[in-house]
């Protein structure tokens, strides 16, 4: 399978830039996926997040696991019939570790728990440098 086809994200989850927080896919299975996220230094927000020393908000992180899960469901659901989008439905835990930073690139990953009917529990994680900057359980339903 292609991950690196330029529609690859856009085709199975609904958001697109500037709040498109995938940037490639590293690795996907039915259960679990990786990918990434270079931050730039020249995104809007850095302007007014902490401007004297910029970091990615904590949300936006959080943010991007949620659409890593969201890509997960997608693909899943490429092999049935389905109607709908994946929308986040519960945040269960989240916990910050570390800060990242502009010029960072982040890992992100989602993994499938349980899926009961339309709902989706997953738990998921940013890394940057290799280190855990993030982890984070939550649920997501499809909704028409």
């Amino acid at each position: 399978m292609k991950f690196d086809h330029p529609d690859f994200i856009t085709s199975r989850i609904p958001h697109r830039d500037p709040f498109l927080w995938l940037d490639r896919v590293i690795d996907l299975s039915t259960h679990e996926i990786t990918a990434e996220k270079n931050i730039s230094a020249e995104l809007d927000l850095f302007q007014g997040h902490y401007p004297d020393y910029p970091i990615m908000p904590g949300v936006l992180l959080c943010e991007a696991v949620f659409q890593a899960g969201a890509l997960l469901i997608g693909e899943s659901l490429q092999h049935e019939e389905w109607d709908g989008v994946p929308v986040l439905t519960r945040i269960t835990s989240a916990k910050f570790k570390r800060e990242v930073r502009p010029g960072d690139v982040i890992t992100i990953h989602a993994s499938l728990q349980e899926r009961l009917g339309p709902a989706w529990f997953m738990k998921g994680s940013v890394k940057v440098h290799g280190k855990i900057a993030l982890k984070v359980e939550f649920s997501c339903a499809l909704k028409r």
